[in-house]
């Protein structure tokens, strides 16, 4: 401003226009405003910071009731304000200390609050503020309360997202015995953020980091029962209302064929199969979906690829695909599965075509041509059906398949390995063109 002879609303106004001109995207955290004019004190997120550092300044023993009431209500204001998506609330938070002094106040009151965003640089501020160690205690002080265990799971899923650091923090923390504590209750479909903190956990989303130790955490996970709770969980079926949310966490957890195995062992493949006949039963695509996937998950396995088809997995499938023969996103789970099954399993592959395997293909990719992910799925499924199995593929080219992998390879990129593969597969010379 001196350098140049403006004054501050001059330099400001200067300063937009030119970051605009840029492409500078201003809507994430900046506030545009004149530092100390009335405009940055009206700015309701600043606003809440000050009276909080105000009131957090008090000590202890000599707040007020009401003194405490307003900081809660703030909190709550906090909450509600950086909720707002595309506000950039959440980002003028944490740039103004918001992150340090939510935590400062969280380990003298014992409160939590969750609009820590998964970011590098909030969740960073927030452990160099010693965020997991705080959270963790009030976890564990607080765990009768289920709104507060609620609560406090959603910031360890918010902080872990992306981050191997905290996610470390929180397993030197046992974090995952405070799970198996919260889990082994009867109403733990209360506290649906515990299931994203599984998953948050045992996903290796960090690029910064070479390695991840998700594995080896997923391992320590099953050792002292997490999976074996997961399990018990979904017993419930459809009733449960956590029935989804926790089949994307065992899916999680179900990182090696040993614990695939101990997962069928503790009865997980028979509740699966139920769960999917009852979605059939109760059309509810959502579960279909899910259970789908956690089966596939589980059959690479191959003792629970025997399991699955001895409980007659791979008619109840094709049975599930008729029950939702118009929605693609259901037909591509089972085709998964299908695929799985019938890797490197010849008698498998048979037992598939007899139950239905390559009509679901042929009517699926005619019925969906532009479902990309679908007719990826089916060439993949077409070629494990056919590359052990001669029967199979004469039966399938005579049902006209050879033109329908055809055209798939030509509309959808996704598709063109798959296809190749699977016209290879069936025998044809001309598969690469």
């Amino acid at each position: 401003m001196e350098d140049l002879g403006m004054d501050p609303v001059e330099a400001l106004q200067d300063a937009i226009q030119t970051l605009t001109l840029q492409g500078v995207d201003l809507s994430g955290g900046i506030v545009t405003c004149v530092p100390g004019e009335s405009s940055a004190k009206d700015n309701p997120v600043i606003h809440c910071l000050e009276r909080l550092n105000e009131l957090e300044s008090i000590p202890k023993d000599r707040i007020s009731g009401d003194e405490m009431d307003e900081m809660a209500g703030l909190f709550d204001k906090l909450t509600e304000l950086c909720s707002v998506e595309g506000s950039g609330n959440a980002a003028i938070a944490v740039k103004n200390g918001g992150v340090e002094l939510v935590c400062s106040i969280c380990s003298k009151n014992r409160w939590i609050q969750d609009w820590i965003q998964a970011d590098v640089q909030s969740t960073e501020t927030f452990r160099s503020s010693d965020g997991p160690t705080i959270l963790a205690g009030i976890l564990k002080g607080e765990s009768e309360s289920l709104d507060i265990l609620d609560c406090g799971f959603n910031v360890v899923a918010a902080a872990a997202t992306g981050n191997e650091i905290l996610k470390e923090s929180f397993m030197e923390l046992k974090i995952d015995e405070l799970i198996l504590q919260v889990l082994n209750r009867q109403n733990t479909g209360n506290v649906q953020s515990l299931y994203d903190a599984i998953r948050v956990l045992l996903t290796p989303d960090d690029n910064r980091v070479v390695a991840s130790q998700v594995y080896g955490y997923a391992r320590r996970f099953v050792k002292i029962g997490i999976a074996g709770a997961l399990v018990d969980s979904l017993c419930g079926g459809l009733a449960s209302p956590s029935l989804v949310s926790a089949s994307i966490a065992l899916k999680a957890v179900a990182v090696n064929d040993e614990i695939c195995k101990s997962i069928a062992e503790r009865g997980g493949v028979d509740t699966i199969l139920k769960c999917i006949d009852d979605s059939s039963e109760q059309g509810n695509k959502t579960v279909a979906r899910t259970c789908c996937s956690l089966l596939s998950k589980l059959a690479a396995s191959d003792s629970n690829k025997s399991a699955i088809i001895e409980k007659g997995g791979m008619e109840r499938l094709i049975q599930l695909s008729g029950r939702f023969s118009d929605d693609p996103s259901v037909l591509q789970e089972v085709m998964s599965i299908i695929t799985v099954l019938s890797l490197r399993s010849p008698n498998n592959a048979a037992r598939a075509i007899e139950a239905g395997a390559g009509d679901l293909a042929i009517q699926a990719m005619l019925k969906f041509p532009s479902a990309q992910q679908l007719q990826r799925n089916s060439c993949l499924m077409i070629r494990n059906l056919v590359v052990r199995n001669p029967e199979n593929r004469t039966l399938l080219l005579s049902q006209g398949i050879e033109k329908i992998i055809r055209r798939a390879k030509e509309n959808h990129e996704t598709c063109k390995d798959a296809a190749t593969d699977a016209l290879r597969d069936l025998g044809l010379d001309n598969y690469c063109s």
